[in-house]
């Protein structure tokens, strides 16, 4: 994980490099070397994913890739807020740290995707079942839900008998943007009040709104409700699309918001910008920089 970035990209080690000195523990070793039950824990996955996208973001700006609206799926969103110019990296890499810490602290609940169901379909289904929330707006056809571990279960099977495809429990270690991510959120907000948001150049499409967002106060409130309230990745897929974007970009390891992307909003274009091959001709055959 982001090992091909930094042995061709230098801008990229540099990141990496920031990144093990501030955290004060080798996160690039965890990426690059594992072991894969450390980097599966909350509290090293989130930095891990923050600080790849990062790279990537430096990466394509030094080369005059500059985006014209951005947002992030969950912990993507800061990401976002950082390549928009809303808070520096060191300070978006210790918020993330400890957010990661936060929510792995919170292990209660568990979430699930129910797929081949409508969203109102699956709000609805949760609210026969107390304690279990729709998190994820993932894509049509595709809703997260999150909540007490019974209830959960209660509304997969309620979701089956409502001729859901399918009902895949999440291997995850709390029931993140639901009620229970209360504690973690309180503290969470205590952190994001006392740090400086100051208003981007391009507006941020957040979770909580999915509409573009500039307003550094309004950034910051969102950023703390986002904690326990749902993604809603369809509604600023298809946002982007109706504000006439025909091109984006993945960026970060993976090809999974490519996958939605094509579902929610096919007449964006999502190509992917996480490994060395893919950055190499985003940057018009550049090898290094």
């Amino acid at each position: 994980m982001g090992r091909d970035l930094c042995a061709r990209f230098p801008a990229a080690a540099e990141l990496f490099a920031q990144a093990d000195e501030l955290l004060g523990f080798r996160l690039s070793q965890c990426c690059f070397e594992g072991p894969e039950e450390e980097l599966r824990q909350t509290s090293v996955t989130q930095p891990a994913l923050f600080v790849h996208s990062l790279a990537v973001c430096r990466l394509l700006q030094d080369w005059g890739i500059e985006p014209s609206w951005v947002a992030g799926h969950s912990l993507g969103e800061y990401s976002a807020l950082v390549a928009a110019g809303v808070f520096d990296f060191a300070a978006g890499l210790q918020l993330v740290r400890r957010r990661g810490q936060l929510m792995q602290e919170q292990r209660q609940g568990s979430m699930a995707a129910v797929l081949g169901l409508e969203d109102q379909q699956v709000i609805d289904l949760c609210a026969q079942v107390p304690g279990v929330v729709a998190a994820n707006f993932n894509t049509p056809g595709q809703v997260v839900i999150s909540g007490e571990v019974e209830a959960v279960l209660r509304a997969g099977k309620l979701a089956e008998a409502a001729g859901a495809k399918r009902v895949v429990q999440l291997p995850v270690s709390g029931a993140f943007h639901s009620p229970l991510m209360a504690p973690a959120a309180r503290e969470l907000a205590g952190l994001l009040q006392g740090m400086e948001f100051r208003t981007p150049p391009v507006p941020v499409l957040t979770n909580v709104a999915a509409v573009p967002v500039s307003d550094p106060r309004q950034l910051q409130q969102q950023l703390i409700d986002q904690m326990t309230s749902p993604v809603r990745w369809t509604a600023i897929m298809q946002c982007l699309a109706g504000l006439g974007v025909e091109s984006a970009l993945e960026v970060g390891p993976g090809s999974v918001l490519r996958g939605l992307a094509r579902r929610a909003a096919p007449q964006v274009k999502v190509a992917g910008a996480g490994t060395a091959e893919e950055i190499a001709a985003l940057g018009g055959g550049q090898k290094d920089g």
